[in-house]
């Protein structure tokens, strides 16, 4: 068959079940060989888009997400959506075009080494130059972007190789099983967990995988441990658990704070150092054990006294299986801070004012979405307070970037969570910062048929840099600037637009695009004073309970 044939049936046999991006020209032959697949492509308005929208599929899935682009400028815009794959470890495949490798009469026109410029972004990055290698190629590009630590894989076509004529098959896919911890370890880890007075279960963005969720809401049962996560690892345990603390979106000084220096053992899953440190470790404090794919990275805040290696589902059903809830455990404290944290967390939710503060906004977010809604944030200073505020009952459905934390990836994101989950109702949350980067991509959402709600965040600057400038005493520059009439905008793409007129009309406004039809976007100007009120003069001032 031919190559780019070949490719594509590799692609199947791999389960690929969506391409997203833009070909160009020496894409043609791999485009004309998806038109008979059962591989569905997904044509957008970017590449970045298309980046971020198969790298959410595979945040979801655990499969390979894959996108598609052109040579030169086409995959240079892969390249903060590879990024962003590789630094909040989701399996993403980039394949991208390029020239005739064996013979060209163009010269260097749009003619980059881009498995070059690939390196620091990919686990792997090759140039195909001979079409029999493509089944072995797809399947070990596709091996590495799942394994732990997942992220970005990138293959480049090139247009004479695409048409080769080939012998090879593809391959039949081999599943692997993770390997299992150390029984001396795990037999250390239940000895300190047991000998703790005040032990706390910490979830990081490696423990957000299938069969986990299960595995340490098993435990947290079993033991009565109270637990804690970071902003990567929102919704793996239920958050309305009475003995769930708060997510740490900040590093420290926040009220959850107080239990976490308070606690002699901090049993941290998944921990991952692309995340900023939900607690700093000091000489003397409190215990760390180490649950994860691979052990720790140390440095100068993080050193535990104990790595547990292995599968973490595994590991936790052990750890699970083989303690019990003691009786020199204390977790009176950790129940007072429960109650202090809540309390801070609802002030304000009720405050109508307008434009919206984000307390309000987020109870309010909270009440139209169901248990299994998906909120996908861009990135602002909003994302603090919904990291914060918001309660995750279910994995995954709170998807926010706090790695590479780029700006664009909110529309994308939940464009590609509503392809793989169309029953469930999705809505993507974006500053108009952020919005902008990728708006255009609300055409392909229209095109697409999507029922999803798009939120704007209207405060018509860069905010949460403005936020900082002043925070750091420097005078209010170059951060403002103008915006267009979001409803006009919406409705010239076939959307339907709305704009907040008042605030009491939010839960009406929300409850009717969640259950329409269409892409609905939803203009809402926003009131950040509360940043600096409650983020930094609050917690400043804040005092522990004895």
């Amino acid at each position: 068959m031919k190559a780019s044939d070949l490719f594509v049936r590799s692609l199947e046999q791999e389960g690929v079940e969506f391409i997203f991006g833009i070909p160009g020209e020496e894409n043609l032959d791999f485009l004309e060989s998806l038109r008979s697949s059962t591989i569905r492509l997904i044509l957008t308005r970017h590449e970045q888009a298309a980046g971020f929208m198969a790298a959410t599929c595979g945040r979801l899935t655990g499969k390979v997400g894959v996108c598609l682009s052109t040579l030169g400028p086409g995959v240079t815009n892969f390249v903060t959506a590879g990024a962003y794959a590789q630094l909040g470890a989701m399996p993403i495949l980039m394949i991208s075009g390029q020239k005739p490798i064996k013979k060209s009469k163009q010269g260097r026109f749009q003619i980059l080494d881009v498995v070059e410029m690939m390196k620091p972004l990919t686990k792997l990055t090759k140039q195909i130059v001979y079409g029999n290698n493509i089944p072995m190629l797809v399947h070990e590009a596709m091996r590495l972007a799942r394994e732990e630590r997942p992220g970005a894989v990138h293959l480049e076509l090139p247009e004479d190789i695409a048409a080769e004529e080939c012998s090879a098959l593809p391959f039949n896919t081999v599943s692997t099983r993770r390997p299992a911890s150390d029984n001396k370890a795990l037999n250390q880890a239940v000895e300190m967990i047991r000998s703790a007075k005040m032990p706390l279960l910490l979830i990081g963005a490696g423990a957000n995988r299938n069969r986990t969720s299960e595995a340490l809401t098993k435990l947290i049962n079993k033991t009565g441990i109270y637990c804690f996560n970071t902003q990567m690892g929102k919704g793996v345990v239920n958050e309305g658990d009475p003995r769930f603390l708060g997510t740490a979106a900040l590093s420290n000084k926040d009220y959850l704070h107080c239990a976490i220096d308070r606690a002699d053992l901090i049993i941290n899953v998944g921990h991952d150092v692309i995340e900023k440190p939900p607690f700093f470790m000091s000489v003397g404090g409190a215990k760390v054990i180490h649950i994860n794919y691979f052990s720790a990275h140390f440095d100068e805040v993080y050193f535990p006294q104990l790595s547990v290696v292995g599968d973490i589902a595994g590991s936790i059903e052990r750890l699970a299986n083989n303690i019990e809830k003691c009786s020199e455990w204390d977790f009176s404290y950790f129940e007072r801070v429960k109650h202090e944290v809540e309390l801070h967390l609802k002030e304000r939710s009720e405050d109508a004012r307008f434009p919206v503060i984000p307390q309000h906004l987020v109870a309010q977010v909270r009440k139209a979405m169901p248990d299994d809604g998906i909120i996908a944030l861009d990135n602002g200073v909003y994302k603090i307070w919904f990291a914060r505020n918001y309660k995750a009952f279910l994995p995954n459905t709170v998807l926010l970037d706090n790695a590479l934390a780029t700006m664009g990836a909110g529309l994308p994101s939940a464009m590609g969570a509503k392809i793989v989950y169309p029953d469930r109702k999705v809505m993507a949350i974006c500053g108009d910062g952020g919005f902008m980067m990728n708006s255009q991509e609300m055409e392909t959402a229209v095109r697409l048929g999507l029922n999803l709600v798009v939120m704007v965040l209207r405060d018509n600057a860069y905010g949460m840099i403005k936020w900082k400038q002043a925070g750091m005493g420097f005078p209010d520059f170059g951060l403002d600037y103008g915006n267009p009439d979001f409803v006009k905008y919406a409705e010239s793409y076939g959307a339907k637009g709305h704009r907040l007129q008042a605030t009491d009309q939010l839960p009406e406004l929300l409850n009717e695009c969640l259950n329409g039809e269409g892409v609905h976007l939803i203009e809402i100007p926003v009131d950040y004073s509360e940043n600096e009120k409650v983020l930094v003069d609050e917690l400043n001032s804040k005092t522990c309970i004895l």
